[in-house]
This record gives structure tokens, sequence and C-alpha cells, in this order.
């Protein structure tokens, strides 16, 4: 469950990497020349990709402080992380309750070189740590958590836009009901994805694989909201993340973006 500091990761350089690109987007500093030419071009083909990177983000702030602010969840499992940026998933929970434990899960060597940095702005009351795990094995994601998260209490599992690696949509619904399935009455899922719904995003998407990237597949809105079956929907439900309880200082409602998520809740 811990990081091998004994060997170092192979990281590519020399072809785009989704991460790196979602980075640069984002406006950080943790990209290469491949990818800032890659998220370039993916601009000219969509250029609501950037806006949708920062919505990201926003909607990872607005869900995390959501659940641990006013549903007093302490514990969260994060699978398929991504890179580290500003205001992840431990910081906003431990700003509020500096005794939240948080597991991150992901198994790209990128990210779990960065890892160590992030993991070092943790608080002294709480538990922030890593799983190197492919997010198509559950069973071993859960297995690991068990020693860091309590299994008897609410748990808020985070599917933050990544579902669309899953080899398929059947492996998506069963990585989401496995994970599920494990957690307590009282846990939650948040989760969003990019939908089919923009050409000009279906049409990026596809562009960005055949440079060689990992392929990611936008999906029909009705499918990521049947990924929720059987848990309840908290307000507003499945919608863009844009309009998922935006804060009260924005001005006016942001327009949708080809990216759908919610919240619920596991009775």
């Amino acid at each position: 469950m811990h990081l091998d500091s004994e060997h170092a990761p192979l990281i590519r350089t020399d072809i785009p990497h989704s991460a790196r690109i979602w980075n640069y987007w984002m406006g950080g500093k943790d990209y290469y020349e491949v990818d800032r030419v890659a998220g370039d071009a993916a601009l000219e083909i969509d250029p609501d990709i950037g806006a949708m990177a920062v919505q990201s983000r926003q909607f990872l702030i607005r869900t995390v402080t959501f659940l641990a602010r006013e549903m007093r969840v302490r514990q969260f499992l994060d699978i398929g992380t991504g890179l580290p940026t500003m205001q992840n998933t431990h910081e906003v929970a431990q700003s509020i309750d500096p005794a939240a434990r948080i597991v991150y899960v992901d198994n790209d060597p990128l990210v779990l070189t960065h890892a160590r940095a992030l993991l070092t702005t943790t608080t002294a009351q709480g538990v922030t740590t890593y799983i190197d795990t492919d997010f198509h094995h559950p069973e071993q994601i859960i297995a690991d958590a068990r020693h860091v998260l309590d299994f008897e209490e609410p748990i808020a599992v985070m599917f933050m836009g990544v579902l669309g690696h899953a080899r398929t949509y059947d492996d998506a619904r069963r990585i989401v009901t496995t994970t599920m399935r494990a957690v307590p009455s009282g846990s939650y899922l948040a989760h969003w994805d990019g939908t089919d719904d923009s050409d000009a995003y279906v049409q990026m998407c596809k562009a960005y694989t055949d440079t060689g990237g990992t392929p990611y597949v936008p999906r029909p809105q009705a499918q990521l909201r049947d990924i929720f079956d059987g848990l309840d929907l908290i307000d507003p439900g499945f919608t863009s993340i844009t309009h998922w309880r935006p804060t009260p200082t924005e001005i006016g409602l942001p327009r949708a973006l080809s990216a759908y998520g919610a919240v619920a809740r596991k009775n």
C-alpha cells in the first residue's frame, strides 16, 4: 500500500499524458512540452475543455466540502486521483476536520512520484496515504484501504472524471458496484465523467487517443446516471458539474458543460 522508494517509476516524456495535460489546462506547472502541444491542439478542437478542467476541480471542492461539513463524513476514498494540483481532497477535508482520513488510489507512475510531496501536507491529526493499484481491481483497493479506513463508519467514495478510462462501460459499473457494496450504510458516492453531448468533445477525446495516450471514452448521460442505481441522489441530483450546488458568490449560473455527475448516499 506504500510507494516503493527503491524503484523509480517509468515516466514517458515523449508521448502526451492525460494527467499532465489536465494539469496544464488547470494552470498547473507539472507538464512537459509534448503535453502543452497536445493540450493546445485539444483546445483548438474543443475550446470548452479548459473550462471543464477548471470546473471539475471546483466540483471536487464543493462535493468534499459538502460531505465533510454538512454530512460530517470523515473518511474519503479518492480513486483515480490524478496529479495533485490545488485544494486536493485531503486539503479540503482536513481544513474542515483535521482528523479526516484520506486514501488516494492511482497506479500512474507520474502520480505516484508526486505523491510523496503531497503527503507532507497532511495534518498531524489526520491521515493521508496512497494505494498503488489499478482501479480495474476494486477488490484489491478495498483490501488495502481497510488498513487505513474504518469500514464500520461512512466513507465517501470518489471517482472524479476517471471512469471514462475504464475498458468498457460494464467494467465501470462493476468497479463502482463492487466498491459501494463494501462500504457501510451512510456512505456516499461522488462521481462525474465526460458525456458524448458535444461532437467537439468526442472528437477531441479521439484525437488524444490517436496520440498514443490512454483512451478516454465519453458516454451518454443515461449511462453515467445509471452508475448511481440503488443509491439516493442528493439534491440537485444528476446534473452538469457546473450546476451542482454552485457557490453563492458566483454571478449567474455557469453554463452546462459535457461533464455530468452527482453525489448519492448508500442507505
